[in-house]
């Protein structure tokens, strides 16, 4: 009988199926690490994305930081101006107050009446005066009444006197001093 020795084959066999192995285990990792290298290259770049989106957000904030600012300035000077603009409104309407006040007075008051004293203090307006009836003095009461500038008409004393033969009616009374809205028509006239 012909003995034929099989282990060198056998051997041989081995290393070929480690050597197919390793070169499978060798492609998988190649595989695995190219996978890997991918995934990690997206993620890199999607980093960078978002680091590139944060950086501009940032210089986009600070940009508006300063339009903030700037609008808040003009907020502050249109305040102002606002401010200035009432106050010289207010001191327009003062300035002109009086004169209406007493235009008023002088347009309410009847032909036989007289006045001895006028004052003003705080929007309270004392009237003294002499007229000849106290119809007269009724007429003056309603006539500073129907003005736009006196309100709450109050008499406070009227007494009879008698003053080079002639029997005349003293007066005191008060009214609040009242500063109506300037028409239009007297805008476009001061202009």
């Amino acid at each position: 009988m012909i003995k034929i020795n099989l282990l060198p084959v056998k051997a041989v066999q081995k290393q070929i199926q480690m050597r197919n192995n390793l070169l499978v285990t060798v492609a998988m990792l190649l595989l695995v690490g190219g996978v890997c290298y991918v995934f990690q290259s997206s993620i890199t770049s999607d980093i960078a994305t978002v680091e590139q989106e944060i950086n501009d957000n940032r210089r986009e904030i600070s940009s508006l930081k300063k339009k903030i600012g700037e609008v808040n300035r003009f907020k502050k000077l249109q305040a102002e101006l606002h401010n200035k603009l009432k106050i010289m409104n207010e001191l327009r309407a003062s300035k002109s107050g009086p004169v209406h006040l007493m235009d008023e007075v002088i347009t309410a008051l009847p032909e036989k009446m007289w006045l001895t004293s006028l004052s003003e203090k705080d929007g309270t307006v004392h009237i003294s005066g002499v007229g000849l009836t106290e119809n007269d003095v009724a007429t003056f009461m309603t006539n500073l009444e129907r003005s736009l500038y006196f309100s709450k008409v109050d008499l406070k004393v009227t007494k009879q006197k008698v003053q080079d033969g002639l029997r005349l009616q003293s007066f005191d009374l008060s009214c609040r001093a009242e500063n109506p809205a300037i028409p239009d028509e007297d805008k476009q006239g001061e202009r």
